[in-house]
C-alpha cells in the first residue's frame, strides 16, 4: 500500500463513495485484537499477580494465548507533576517506564501502539490541561514544545529498539487539546450557524485553526522520528456520526494528514450508532482507517462490526485487568465495576460525556495488588474471535513464579 500522506487533495474533501479497488485506508496489518494495559506494571509493583487456571503467569502471556496480538500504552509528559505524583515506584506512564514495559511487550511479539497525552495527567473530554512546564508558553512556543516532545519521546523509544507501530497524537481530542489554545467547540451540525458553534463563546478558545497546527506539530515529530509507524487521532464519540464528520472535515480542510481515527465505543445513544458511524466513515473517508481505541462491554459485537470493514483496523479493550467489564476476577468477582449499560438512556458512562461537564472528584487511592484470575469464559471468547478472524494465538510460554 502506498505510504503517501492520506487525507484530501488541494481541491477539497474526497467525494463520498469514490470507487477504489483497494482503499488507501485499508487494514495495514492483520486485524488488531488489542488491549491498553498501562496499569499492569504499576499494579505489579503493588503486588499484583496474574493467574490462568490456577497457575501464575506473566499477564502478557495470558493475553497472547487468548488471541490478543496488540498492546497499547499511554505516555504523559511529566507524570511526576500530575498522574504519578505521590505514587511509589514512579513515575508511572513516564518515558523511562514506558520504554521498560515496551521491551517486555516487543519481546512477547506484540504489535505496539502508543497514545501521547500532551499533559502531565489524564487528557480527556473534560480536561486537556497543558503540562506545567508549558503553561506559560506563547502559542508559537507551545507548537515547538509539542514537536520537540514528540520527537524526543519517540526517538528515545526507537533508540531503545521499541519504536511503536502505531502512534496516537493526543487522547480523546474531540474538543481539541492543550486548552485553551487548542480548544474547539462542541459542534452538532444542524444547518443553523448559531447552534452549530454552541461553545465558541469559551474564553480564549483557539478553535480548529490552532488545534490543527498543534496536531500537525505532533504528527510531524512522529513522521520524522518513526517514519514506519502509522499515525492516528482519537475521537471519543464513536456513537455520534454528525460530530465525527464535522471534526474530520474541519481537520482535513486545514491540511491535517493522518492515517486513521480511533473511536471510543463504550455506549450508544441508540442501537446501531456504532455501525452507522463505521459505515459512513468508510464511505466518506476511504483513505483513512478506523479502529475502536477504547471499549469494555459488548466485546464480540463491537469487534465484529470493526472487522467487517476493510478499513477497520482493530479494537483495544481498555485496562481489561480491572476496569469496567474486566476479563479478570478478584476474590471471585469481576475485577472491574462490571458491565456498563449499552445505551445512554440506561445510565450514563463518564467515558461518553459530551464535554464541558465537570467530572466527579477522583476516588481515593486503592490497593491494586493481590491476585487476579483470568476469567475462562472471556479468554474463550477472545480465542474464538482470533480463530474466526483468521489469527492465531502465540505459543504458551512456561508459567512464571514471582
Amino acid at each position: 500500500m502506498s505510504r503517501r500522506a492520506l487525507g484530501v487533495g488541494a481541491g477539497g474533501l474526497l467525494l463520498a463513495g469514490a470507487a477504489r479497488a483497494a482503499p488507501a485506508g485499508a487494514r495495514p496489518w492483520p486485524y488488531l485484537i488489542g488491549a491498553d494495559i498501562s496499569w499492569v506494571p504499576e499494579d505489579e509493583a503493588a503486588g499484583a499477580t496474574y493467574y490462568e487456571a490456577g497457575v501464575q503467569r506473566d499477564p502478557l502471556a495470558i493475553f497472547r494465548d487468548a488471541g490478543f496480538n496488540a498492546i497499547k500504552l499511554r505516555l504523559f509528559v511529566h507524570p511526576e507533576n500530575g498522574y504519578s505524583r505521590g505514587k511509589p515506584g514512579g513515575p508511572w506512564c513516564g518515558l523511562a517506564q514506558i520504554i521498560d514495559f515496551s521491551r517486555r511487550i516487543k519481546a512477547a511479539g506484540f504489535h505496539l501502539s502508543l497514545t501521547l497525552h500532551y499533559s502531565d495527567t489524564w487528557a480527556d473530554p473534560q480536561h486537556q490541561d497543558k503540562p506545567a512546564a508549558w503553561a506559560g508558553l506563547s502559542f508559537a512556543k507551545l507548537v515547538e514544545a509539542v514537536h520537540r516532545h514528540t520527537r524526543e519521546s519517540l526517538g528515545a523509544m526507537a533508540k531503545a529498539g521499541v519504536a511503536p507501530d502505531l502512534v496516537i497524537i493526543g487522547n480523546e481530542t474531540t474538543f481539541g487539546m492543550l486548552w485553551p489554545d487548542g480548544r474547539v467547540p462542541l459542534t452538532i451540525p444542524t444547518g443553523n450557524a448559531v447552534t452549530d458553534r454552541t461553545h465558541m463563546h469559551l474564553a480564549g478558545a483557539g478553535g480548529f485553526d490552532r488545534f490543527a497546527v498543534l496536531l500537525k506539530a505532533g504528527i510531524a515529530g512522529a513522521r520524522e522520528t518513526v517514519p514506519g509507524a502509522r499515525i492516528a487521532l482519537h475521537n471519543h464519540l464513536g456513537r455520534h456520526w454528525p460530530i465525527v464528520q464535522d471534526w474530520m472535515d474541519n481537520l482535513l480542510r486545514r491540511g491535517v494528514r493522518f492515517d486513521a481515527t480511533g473511536f471510543s465505543c463504550y455506549q450508544q445513544a441508540a442501537e446501531g450508532d456504532w455501525a452507522r458511524t463505521f459505515d459512513a466513515f468508510e464511505r466518506r473517508y476511504p483513505d483513512h482507517g478506523f479502529f475502536a481505541i477504547e471499549y469494555s462491554s459488548r466485546k464480540r459485537y463491537l469487534n465484529d462490526l470493526v472487522h467487517g470493514h476493510r478499513n477497520g483496523w482493530g479494537g483495544f479493550i481498555w485496562e481489561p485487568t480491572r476496569h469496567q467489564e474486566a476479563i479478570f476476577t478478584r476474590n471471585g468477582v469481576n475485577a472491574g465495576e462490571g458491565p456498563k449499560p449499552n445505551l445512554l438512556s440506561q445510565g450514563a458512562n463518564g467515558a461518553e460525556a459530551p464535554g464541558g461537564v465537570p467530572s466527579a472528584a477522583s476516588p481515593p487511592p486503592e490497593d491494586h495488588g493481590g491476585r487476579y484470575d483470568a476469567d475462562p469464559a472471556f479468554l474463550e471468547l477472545y480465542r474464538n474471535m482470533a480463530r474466526d478472524y483468521g489469527l492465531s494465538a502465540g505459543p504458551r510460554p512456561a508459567p512464571i513464579r514471582k
